[in-house]
Order: C-alpha cells, then structure tokens, then sequence
C-alpha cells in the first residue's frame, strides 16, 4: 500500500524533526549547568568529595562516623560562601583513582582531597587556585636503610592507585618495586608487614602516620617535589570556580586559614606561605610540569 502525505503534513514533520535536531546539542549544556552555583542553590546543599583515609586532611572516626580534617573545613567554609552555613554541605568520600570522574560525571560538585594540580589533569577538570603546597616525602619503619628515594632501586615501595606519588616515583626510580592500593592504610599494612620498604605520597600525610605511631615510622627523605594542591571543579564551571576562589581569598584574609594550618597541621604557614597561596591553577601546573625533583 502506498502511505501519501499531504503537503502541510509534511511540512509539520520536518519542522518538527529540525526542532529536535536543534535541541539536541542543548541537552548536555543544561547537564553541564547542574554543578553550577544556581543550581547548587536551589538544590539547597553542596556536594563536596573528601578523602577519608589521609590525616590531618582527611579521616574517619569510626566511634562517631563523623569525617574531620583541614580538607573538610575547607569544604566546609565553601558551602558557607555559597549557601550560608557550613553545615550545608554533603561530604562524600573520594579516594585518588575516583575523585576526579565524580567530579567529571557531576556526581559531586568539586572535591577537595590533596589533589596536586597537573597539565594532565587539568585537560579533564578545572581546578581553583592553590590552596596548600605539599612535597613527596618517604615513610619507612624505624631503623630503616632507605633514607631517600635514591636508595629505592631494588626496593619495594607502595603508592596510592591514580596519585601523582605514584607516577613520580616510578619515573624517579625506575628500578623499584611500585606497589599500589587504593587507600594509604593498605600501603601503611604493606609496610608494617614487610611486603614494601616504604611507603610515599605527600609529607604531610605521611606525617599523619608518622605522628599515630612515632616509635615504629619514620618520616625520611625530604620534600622532594613541589605539589600544589587545588580544589577539582568540572570543566568549563566558572561560576563554582569564582566562588570557590573567593572562598580561598576570604579564609586568608579574614586568618580562618592560618587558624586551619595551626589547628590541624600543628605548625603556622611557611615563610614562602604567600609565593603559592592564590596561585592560578594554571601557573602552579606549569610549575609542576618543569620542576627538577631532588
């Protein structure tokens, strides 16, 4: 049977399929604008990945099952900016190998959990300006031969899957036994049992270790790289990233920040505090990429 179509039928049907072929491209634009700060405000609370397994940013305690640490009050402070109260926000937990596809598929807002702002990275994120500079140290038990990374060659050391520790220490050493887990205590279990010599990722969570148990870790090695961490925001979201830089830009200049390194890292800012606080992702990245570790 031959179906016929009269002319303002057939009018009606392109008009109808040029309009879907028009929005279309539209749909994954208003996906985009689901992380945006509007957004965020009408939804009422702020999604926030934290890590929960790296002290002092990041950890928690099983006997409250409440999550605490100097990345946590940042995230805290950030939903105060936006919505009004620090207690608006929603602390999800993000480990290194996942926080950054969170934030990609909008599962999460941004996420604030020592992430080391790369070039790599940020072709798939964007990230604030730097809030904190760490540098890749060693942890190794007490007594131990491995005083920096130089005497890793032949030697087991663990990492953290998808970290920049890793990809540091395996371009650094390639001789080295890399182990990776997907959590630091995994790797601290390694160490304590004899399956590596030591254990790397940045100072200051390496410290948090070192302090739980000083009798038996040590904290070796040095800063051997410059680590600027940035908060993670999905691409393209300029109205989050503003207001989280000026989240970052308040904190120091109200001291809420100096407050927060004191109380939580138990020491006040470094001398050189004011060369990378502030610092433009961009710029830190660049410095990343062209550093000599040493």
């Amino acid at each position: 049977m031959k179906l016929s179509l009269s002319r303002p039928a057939v009018l009606t049907a392109l008009i109808a399929l040029a309009g879907a072929l028009v929005l279309a491209p539209a749909l994954p634009s208003r996906a985009a604008d689901d992380n945006s700060v509007d957004a965020i405000k009408k939804r009422g609370t702020i999604k926030i990945g934290v890590k929960y397994d790296a002290p002092p940013f990041g950890s928690l305690n099983p006997q409250t099952n409440q999550v605490s640490g100097f990345d946590v009050d940042i995230a805290r402070a950030i939903a105060k900016k936006v919505l009004g109260s620090a207690d608006k926000v929603e602390l999800v937990q993000v480990k290194s190998d996942n926080r950054i596809p969170l934030v990609q598929n909008g599962d999460i807002d941004a996420f604030v959990a020592t992430a080391t702002i790369t070039p790599a990275r940020m072709k798939t994120i964007d990230f604030s300006n730097v809030y904190y500079r760490a540098g890749q140290s060693l942890l190794v038990k007490k007594g131990s031969p491995v005083k920096s990374y130089k005497d890793l060659d032949g030697k087991g050391v663990c990492s953290v899957q998808g970290s920049t520790p890793e990809q540091t220490i395996r371009r650094l050493v390639p001789k080295a036994n890399v182990v990776t887990f997907e959590t630091y205590p995994e790797c601290l279990t390694a160490l304590r049992g004899g399956r590596v010599d030591a254990v790397t990722t940045d100072n200051v969570i390496l410290g948090g270790y070192e302090a739980q148990d000083p009798n038996n870790l040590d904290l070796v090695g040095g800063l051997f790289t410059f680590e600027p961490y940035g908060i993670g925001i999905r691409k393209g979201n300029a109205s989050l990233a503003k207001a989280i830089n000026d989240t970052l830009a308040d904190l120091k200049k109200s001291g809420e920040y100096a407050k927060l390194h004191q109380q939580w890292l138990k020491k006040a800012v470094p001398g050189d505090y004011d060369k990378w606080y502030g610092m433009p992702a961009a710029t830190a990245a660049e410095q990343f990429a062209n550093q000599k570790p040493g």
